[in-house]
């Protein structure tokens, strides 16, 4: 998942600015470009102004490069971290946005920012000069800078004939999951895709298989089933959290959901359950269930170690599948989780020292595909319910992710690939396999069809089958990065179609190579967004 872009704007919304005040609170340089994870208790602006990073909004991440701006919402979480050796750093700038009564307010927009306008006449270094190096006249002159930037951020930006309906829907689809816990009407969502409500509510459901107020619903809802699983909240402040003000009628909307009251969910969730293998991790956060243990790794497990380490009590090493395992048991043995749940590629008596921690549950780990594995735990943690409301909401974004790579790809075909130790394997990983031959129904290329995953190919094969777009995951290791520089180099491999179009996309590890529910998704999102620019979530 990406951070998305600049949301369009709530025309309400922008006509309530007249009761609004705005306050700068404060500008911070950042010199090393480091934000540790954060919760942002105001507004504020983010100014990328050198080198290259990552920056993470709630679980959205993304590569961000010099110039680059972003408007975080109260009560998001933010990290940003440098890539590379190179200089980075950046602007951290923190407003308050308030009602005439006092109560804190939201700005009608979140996200990436489009580059400063010419008339504008703003820049970060400007107001962090005038908020830092003035007395209580440049700090007033700060104000104004933040006033003026605003104005820019804020003014609509006209229609086009690109802004069509179904971009309309993908910014009023983001707007919701950012904005769940207000009080959302068609009429207002409508206004924000700048279509009837009308026709609004009929190309939502079209589009996305469920109706506006549903998918609302349903927002309030997944993040509800996170609080109760994660945290010791009372039930109405959980409520008042993610949108009702009732706690009774958010109880009767929750047992409509889940068949269960939400004691009911919070008893069945505390359990401590540690995820022995990493993608049972994957497995479990599908289900809402942060794992009490987990091996985490920035390297080997890098997506669950930058999102989740502070979240998760008990980090096991993941060290090179799981080499360290008689230290994993070691950890186990001296907290006693409630149970236990790894995939069956053990040691010689691991299964048997697991046994006598706690109750274990061994998944198959070649039998079964990964939506039988997360029924299979969802079954052992008494969470079937939110197994199939999570794979049914993951078939909806199937949907809408097959249909824009078809308008984008039309027949083009696609050959995935890695490339380890001087040799390419063609469809590398089963989850890759699945994701993009049965999932996504791609327009692979042979001669391969009957060919599970992980089959060696040549390259003169490869030119041979000259596909017009490639998949490709390179190893991160020495020896793989040095043959990969020759092998890139060779006329072989430039003179393909796909590297001669720039159609050749490089692949991380992580998802690509996991095997999960949560990686599944993440893998989905991944290829919409290379192939299509498209964010689903």
């Amino acid at each position: 998942m990406t951070v998305p872009d600049l949301l369009s704007h709530d025309v309400q919304s922008l006509h309530e600015l007249d009761s609004l005040w705005v306050k700068l609170t404060g500008s911070e340089w950042i010199p090393r470009g480091r934000i540790e994870p954060q919760l942002v208790d105001s507004h504020a602006i983010l100014v990328i102004k050198q080198g290259k990073g990552r920056l993470t909004i709630d679980l959205q991440e993304s590569r961000v490069d010099a110039d680059i701006s972003y408007l975080v919402s109260p009560g998001q979480t933010i990290a940003v971290y440098p890539e590379g050796d190179d200089p980075f750093s950046l602007y951290l700038i923190r407003f308050r946005v308030k009602r005439e009564d006092g109560s804190e307010a939201n700005l009608p927009a979140s996200g990436k920012l489009p580059p400063p306008h010419a008339e504008a006449g703003t820049s970060s270094e400007a107001l962090h000069q005038h908020w830092t190096e003035g007395g209580p006249l440049e700090r007033l002159r700060a104000q104004a800078v933040l006033q003026e930037w605003l104005y820019w951020i804020l003014k609509p930006i006209p229609r086009t004939s690109a802004a069509n309906s179904r971009a309309a829907l993908e910014r009023t689809k983001a707007y919701i999951d950012s904005h769940y816990h207000e009080n959302l009407t068609l009429e207002q969502l409508a206004r924000i895709a700048e279509l009837s409500p009308k026709y609004f509510a009929e190309l939502f459901k079209k589009t996305y298989g469920v109706s506006t107020i549903d998918y609302v619903t349903e927002a309030r809802l997944n993040h509800a089933k996170r609080l109760i699983a994660q945290s010791d909240m009372k039930l109405s402040d959980i409520a008042h959290q993610v949108g009702y003000n009732d706690e009774f009628y958010f109880s009767r909307k929750f047992k409509q959901a889940t068949g269960l009251t939400p004691s009911a969910y919070a008893k069945n969730r505390r359990c401590k359950v540690a995820a022995y293998m990493s993608p049972v991790a994957g497995h479990l956060l599908a289900l809402n269930l942060m794992p009490y243990a987990a091996p985490l790794h920035p390297k080997w497990t890098p997506y669950y170690y930058n999102v989740y380490r502070t979240d998760i009590p008990l980090h096991l090493s993941a060290y090179r599948f799981n080499e360290d395992w008689e230290a994993n048991i070691a950890a186990l043995t001296d907290t006693r989780p409630d149970a236990i749940i790894t995939l069956d590629y053990l040691h010689q008596g691991e299964r048997e020292r697991l046994e006598a921690i706690g109750p274990l549950l061994v998944i198959p780990s070649k039998e079964v595909d990964w939506r039988q594995q997360l029924r299979m735990i969802a079954r052992f943690v008494n969470a079937d319910g939110d197994a199939e409301t999570w794979l049914a909401q993951f078939e909806r974004k199937l949907k809408f992710v097959r249909e824009s790579v078809r308008r984008e790809l039309r027949d083009e075909s696609v050959l995935p690939l890695s490339f380890f130790k001087g040799q390419f394997y063609y469809c590398p990983t089963r989850g890759m396999t699945e994701v993009v031959r049965q999932e996504l129904r791609l327009n692979l290329l042979g001669p391969f069809e009957e060919a599970r995953y992980n089959t060696p190919i040549a390259a003169d094969k490869i030119a041979e089958l000259d596909a017009d777009r490639i998949l490709l995951n390179v190893c991160q290791e020495p020896e793989t990065l040095a043959e990969w520089r020759i092998r890139q180099a060779s006329s072989l491999w430039q003179d393909l179609k796909a590297v001669r179009r720039n159609k050749v996309y490089e692949l991380p590890s992580d998802p690509w190579r996991e095997y999960s529910a949560h990686a599944a998704s993440r893998m989905t999102d991944d290829l919409a967004r290379r192939l299509c620019g498209d964010r689903p979530d």
